[in-house]
């Protein structure tokens, strides 16, 4: 019997790859569809109040405008659907922000559309507005849940006289700002209704619980509805689940008896998509002298929309890092008149460890100790939070091959000193963590009769490579060449799977095709091995699995660490080098691995020197809507990265090791970089992006502090 050779942990380049640089991949808005219309929101031009009359004389009097859509006259959804909100497009006269949906114009082509929408006459009844988020705002509260399920508000001990009694304390304020996510590929959608069936052509991360939210949302069966999503050109989150432009097509859609296709501008992106709601969060830490941690208190306010409730994790991943005998966390949330904030990649866990890793930086400042070491004197036996064992918990092995790896041992702790002519040069670290989700999935494999096989699963690939990692895994189960196998993803109709979110794909999908994949073979062998007429197949499920796992805390960890120089004359900040080690399962597919870990990394420099959304408290928009004012990192910004990936045993997770990846490499990126320029600069920026005019405020007080120190003006010999 011939030996195939193993595809896990293969460097393998991706199987789409070929598609994709010639053309052949088709995206949502790309599928050949007859008597298309295009349809083009009315955006509202004010913050609160409610519209008073949607006039559409001008937008009908011209050529090609087939009908405008508004409150009024707009189908009908199901207002019983437990869905967010924001998704009942035209359903209301409300206007609930800056940018909301009061109106469509459907046409022939996209010029007309758009030219309608232009045309169309909005009147409004305004009232004041709210859209600036404020730590000391009456409108504050406790959040009942955040979104990992936990409440607002988690205490163990006393943390209070545990703060009061600590004989080394560091008390900070730390503050991240309005976040959007932009994948190159915009939110595009073409919806097709073939009398009570609906058909999405969608960019959109999870194309199975999509059609779940939508049947929901339009009344009708589960199986009315089909969301394909072959190719997606990123999502970051924003395509989690359908958004209002995915909804205003499929209005539009029904309404004029055709397809109908919507393409965001880049401009309505920042209007439409959801964002990470910024951040204003206190860290204090308490610990003995020795530097073992004896409190942790970590409190964040940030922003909700008055339309839905919703709460990030800002502060959960600081109840169960580092051990302290007493903690507390805080999550309050404001209403205001915004869009609602929603998932952005490693939702909570990315500002709040840039707030708990800085203050970790600080207290290893305050203590005199080196803060790797730090790190690793609180490392806890046990999960703080739950008090569970871990299925595996690798950090110090991060820290401290990172350590070897940046050649940490020579470095000099003072901060402030270090100069390369007028470039001030720093290093710094931090930990990074994200939870390891696993969720119920499906997936059916099909033996034919000429020799090849087929896996089918409603999974999706953001681009992440999830097709190429599937299919090694599909041909590891079968004992198969990849040539003899094939891999269909991205349709609701392939199955019940979880979206591509929260770094949960590959560990979910990969253990539904590998249950799948084995099972075929075990029904094979009743057949001799030979495959039947008209071939065989297997569906496999992996929900009562998940319940049996072992009662574990399940996590990824990895340390970051960043070189950093500042020109000491203009402020200008440049990254010389990131490493990033992490330790994070089994890699399915190093090459692809790596691809992640450098974006996410990548994304964290733009989360630490470039993002941030401005907010018009006067119209309540953002100032900034397009990458002319909203700037994110580019290739000339990271000179060098490198990344090392751990080798890391956990079966506890699922049977074929695998854990999520995508969002790992981001949490604690921006630390290291705030760590890096507080060791270059002496001085510490603790609110994000650390663009030019904080640097030159940051000298400036450096400045000012070393005339100050005693002996300023003696020779440097006698400093001390």
């Amino acid at each position: 019997m011939t030996t195939v050779e193993q595809s896990i942990g293969a460097p393998m380049t991706r199987v789409d790859g070929l598609d994709k640089v010639t053309g052949a991949a088709r995206y949502a808005y790309e599928f050949p569809t007859q008597d298309v219309g295009y349809v083009w929101p009315v955006q509202a031009t004010i913050a609160r109040g409610r519209v008073t009359e949607v006039d559409p004389a001008p937008a009908l009097a011209l050529p090609g405008v087939l009908t405008v859509l508004d409150h009024t006259n707009a189908p009908r959804l199901n207002a019983e659907a437990e869905v967010s909100a924001d998704l009942f497009v035209l359903q209301s006269p409300r206007v609930a922000y800056h940018g909301q949906i009061v109106a469509a114009v459907v046409a022939t082509s996209l010029e007309a559309a758009r030219e309608g929408a232009a045309a169309v006459r909005v009147r409004y009844e305004r009232e004041p507005h709210d859209v600036v988020l404020r730590a000391d705002d009456e409108r504050l509260e406790i959040a009942e849940t955040v979104t990992d399920g936990s409440p607002g508000l988690v205490e163990r001990g006393d943390a209070d006289a545990a703060w009061a009694a600590a004989p080394v304390r560091v008390d900070g304020t730390y503050t991240t700002p309005v976040e959007h996510p932009s994948p190159m590929e915009p939110h595009a959608t073409i919806a097709v209704w073939d009398e009570d069936r609906l058909t999405l052509f969608n960019s959109d991360q999870g194309p199975y619980m999509s059609a779940q939210l939508l049947s929901a949302l339009f009344g009708i069966e589960l199986s009315a509805v089909e969301v394909v999503a072959e190719y997606i050109g990123g999502g970051f989150g924003s395509k989690g689940i359908p958004r209002s432009p995915t909804v205003l097509a499929a209005l539009a859609a029904r309404d004029v008896g055709r397809p109908v296709k919507i393409a965001l501008t880049r401009q309505q992106m920042f209007q439409l998509v959801p964002y990470r709601s910024p951040t204003i969060q206190r860290v204090r830490l308490g610990a003995e002298r020795d530097g073992r941690l004896t409190v942790i208190q970590h409190e964040s306010v940030q922003q909700r929309s008055t339309l839905v409730p919703f709460a990030d994790q800002t502060v959960s991943s600081t109840r169960m890092m580092y051990a302290a005998p007493s903690a507390r966390t805080t999550v309050r949330v404001a209403p205001l008149d915004v869009m609602t904030p929603a998932w952005f990649r490693a939702p909570g866990h990315t500002p709040g460890m840039f707030a708990l890793e800085s203050a970790v930086d600080e207290l290893a400042e305050a203590l005199g100790m080196d803060p790797i070491e730090l790190r690793i004197r609180n490392e806890p036996e046990l999960d703080p939070e739950s008090g569970k064992p871990f299925s595996s918990r690798n950090l110090v092995a991060c820290l401290r091959e990172g350590a070897a790896r940046f050649d940490w041992e020579h470095r000099d702790p003072t901060p402030g000193i270090r100069r390369e002519g007028r470039w001030l040069v720093g290093t710094g670290v931090a930990a990074s963590h994200h939870p390891d989700y696993t969720f119920p999935s499906s997936a059916v494999a099909r033996a034919e009769e000429d020799g090849t096989y087929r896996v089918r699963i409603g999974a999706a690939d953001l681009g992440t490579g999830a097709r190429t990692a599937l299919t090694q895994v599909a041909a590891d189960a079968l004992g198969i060449p990849l040539s003899r196998l094939r891999l269909e993803i991205g349709r609701a109709s392939l199955g019940m799977a979880p979206f591509a979110g929260g770094s949960l794909g590959t560990a979910s999908w990969g253990w539904a095709v590998d249950k799948a994949c084995r099972a075929l073979l075990k029904e094979l062998d009743g057949y001799a091995g030979v495959v039947p007429d008209g071939g065989l197949e297997v569906v496999a499920d992996t929900t009562e699995d998940i319940g049996r796992r072992a009662d574990l805390s399940r996590h990824t960890f990895g340390a970051q660490f960043a070189q950093v120089r500042v020109d000491s004359d203009t402020g200008e900040i440049r990254v010389d080098r990131m490493l990033g080690v992490f330790a994070a399962g089994r890699i399915v597919n190093p090459h692809t691995a790596r691809s992640q870990f450098l974006g996410a990394m990548t994304m964290g420099l733009s989360m630490a020197l470039l993002e941030i959304g401005e907010v018009d408290p006067v119209f309540g928009d953002f100032a900034n809507h397009d990458f002319a004012g909203y700037h994110i990192a580019a290739h000339a910004d990271v000179p060098r990265l490198d990344v090392v990936c751990l080798e890391e045993s956990d079966n506890t997770s699922n049977p074929v090791g695998a854990k999520g990846i995508g969002e790992l490499g981001l949490v604690g990126a921006a630390a290291a970089i705030g760590n890096a320029f507080h060791h270059a600069t002496g001085e510490r920026v603790r609110d994000l992006p650390i663009r030019i005019e904080r640097s030159r405020e940051a000298l400036k007080a450096a400045r000012s502090a070393e005339k100050r120190r005693p002996g300023a003006g003696e020779p440097e010999s006698r400093v001390g």
